[in-house]
């Protein structure tokens, strides 16, 4: 019956734009994110009638933010769509942190037809030139019947390791031409292991080790790894640590997980790596966290287990690679590895320390409220599968620092390319995903102005989710960083409109914070609603160099 079927579909006449969108559908496309243009119209028309659900976006950064979290919470590629010129050069930036984050994402443009390409035309740019240095592979589609095999390769790119975004150009005269063909078949691609060596020598360098570390990335994240890494931390008795997109690899709670590392400032964590003698690295990828933050004199002994080989870094010279499914090497080496030593004692201090800090913001009532006190009310709000989408700003050091996670993919940080404006469209993507989970989208005022327009796109498809907006009416990260390095800060001040009053506006729930002690309850009565909510709550970033000089000042005992 298949057969047949496959035959009927080949004998049907398609333009390009029809074979296109039923490859799409082969690929098992759920939703397009974008905005239609004229150089797309005979690809929108031809998306009509298809199952693919097309989310209209109200700008086409949006639209790529939409389908770069799409792909780094699913593994399977986010698709978004723009026309040429400006909606293109609107799209790039989305597309350009999908690829440095490591999600699957495939971008498809409109594009001047063929036969004005080669003078000057009206909005014409050369796409392909222009999405080369932010993408894994990308084409245009220049005969009809190359379609199949273009959008074949194009998920196949986007979705091996690592993952990233990929670019298809479709020109307007090309998308209404005749096309025979069909979608291709899918390959089967078999797991590779880690050759017995290399499993060997590291179980070898971990039994030897005196005061190993586990340091675990996104690629742990990706390749589901947390099951095996928690058997390992457990029966190795080995701490780990977690980049910021490696949150939740395993639960925050264990006794041996010591947080998130990444902040510039020497940290509590930071100083475990100061005393290591072997890192053992799990899909980590040096674009999350320079190693020269970690390993300065590259004289730390690495371990490398990833699914890709090590990126060449002279701070980042693994011991030894091992190279293959994640899970299946980390089983290995646990299983080779004998490990008797306990828990180093700066270990267990650091994990106090770590511990109580959190802990002594739990009751307090300062307002504007400390960042501390914010995230440590949303972690009590949130359950464990629910969903945190960071923006990017001070609020993401602090997210990174104080908000934890039980489960992998409960914290969306973007830490490769670490875009402003991701929150808000990333979290329509989260709460599409995940219907049933309560979604926070957590920005600065400066990140939500960027992208605030899709919360019209959230309450058209009827994706409610939470926007906490940290308020300080000024580019809080960057005045962080200039009053550290200038002693001033300087250009970073502005002013916002009334968020409460905006979010009525647009037909949503405005809610703002004016005590501390409001915060948890506003919270959950606006995790209730059936529309997006807007909580506007003024914060107090005085912490952040009070952070930076309790940083430099306190040393271990």
């Amino acid at each position: 019956m298949k057969k047949e079927q496959d035959l009927e579909n080949c004998k049907k006449k398609y333009n390009t734009a029809e074979l296109m969108i039923k490859c799409l559908e082969n690929e098992g496309v759920e939703y397009m994110f974008g905005i239609p243009g004229e150089e797309n119209l005979t690809f929108m028309n031809a998306l009509k009638d298809s199952p693919i659900n097309f989310i209209t976006t109200r700008h086409e950064q949006g639209a790529a933010f939409m389908a770069d979290v799409y792909g780094r919470l699913t593994g399977r590629p986010g698709v978004c769509l723009s026309t040429l010129g400006p909606g293109a050069t609107n799209l790039m930036t989305g597309v350009a942190d999908a690829n440095l984050d490591g999600a699957p994402l495939v971008a498809i443009t409109g594009q001047a037809g063929t036969d004005r390409m080669h003078v000057e035309s009206h909005q014409y740019l050369d796409l392909v030139s222009m999405f080369a240095p932010v993408t894994k592979w990308n084409r245009q589609v220049v005969r009809p019947d190359t379609a199949p095999e273009i959008i074949r390769k194009a998920f196949k790119m986007a979705s091996c390791e690592k993952p990233g975004a990929v670019h298809i150009d479709l020109p307007q005269n090309i998308a209404a031409m005749p096309a025979e063909g069909r979608p291709l078949k899918h390959g089967t691609m078999e797991t590779s292991f880690a050759a017995y060596n290399s499993i060997e020598k590291a179980a070898i360098a971990i039994s030897r080790a005196k005061n190993p570390v586990i340091l675990a990335g996104n690629g742990a994240i990706r390749a589901n790894a947390s099951a095996a890494l928690l058997d390992m931390v457990n029966r190795l008795n080995i701490p780990i640590a977690n980049t910021f997109m490696g949150k939740g690899i395993i639960p925050y709670n264990h006794p041996l997980s010591l947080w998130s590392i990444g902040l510039a400032q020497r940290d509590f964590v930071n100083r475990i790596f100061e005393k290591v003698d072997l890192v053992v690295a799990v899909g980590y990828d040096i674009i999350e966290y320079a190693p020269k933050k970690w390993n300065p004199n590259g004289d730390i002994e690495i371990i490398h287990i990833g699914a890709g080989k090590a990126e060449i870094n002279k701070c980042y010279i693994p011991k030894v690679e091992v190279v293959g499914d994640i899970s299946d090497s980390i089983y290995e080496i646990t299983r080779r590895s004998s490990r008797h030593e306990t828990i180093p004692k700066h270990v267990l201090d650091i994990k106090a320390k770590l511990a109580a800090d959190y802990e002594s913001y739990a009751d307090d009532t300062s307002f504007p409220m400390k960042p501390q006190k914010m995230l440590y009310d949303l972690r009590q709000v949130m359950g464990e599968d629910d969903i945190v989408i960071s923006d990017v700003g001070a609020h993401k050091m602090w997210i990174a620092r104080h908000y934890h996670c039980l489960k992998p993919n409960t914290c969306i940080i973007s830490n490769g390319f670490a875009s402003m404006g991701i929150a808000i469209p990333g979290a329509v993507a989260a709460k599409l995903v995940n219907p049933d989970k309560k979604v926070v989208a957590v920005t600065g005022d400066g990140g939500f102005m960027m992208n605030s327009q899709e919360l019209e796109t959230a309450l058209r498809i009827g994706t409610p989710f939470v926007t906490l907006i940290f308020n300080d009416s000024n580019y809080g990260l960057i005045k962080w960083k200039q009053e550290e390095q200038f002693g001033e800060p300087v250009y970073v001040d502005f002013t916002n409109p009334d968020f409460v009053k905006y979010a009525e506006a647009m037909g949503l729930k405005g809610y703002r914070v004016t005590k501390a002690e409001d915060l948890a309850p506003i919270l959950k009565e606006a995790l209730a609603q059936n529309v997006p909510a807007i909580i506007d709550c003024s914060v107090d970033y005085n912490e952040n160099l009070k952070l930076t000089n309790q940083l430099k000042e306190k040393e271990l005992k």
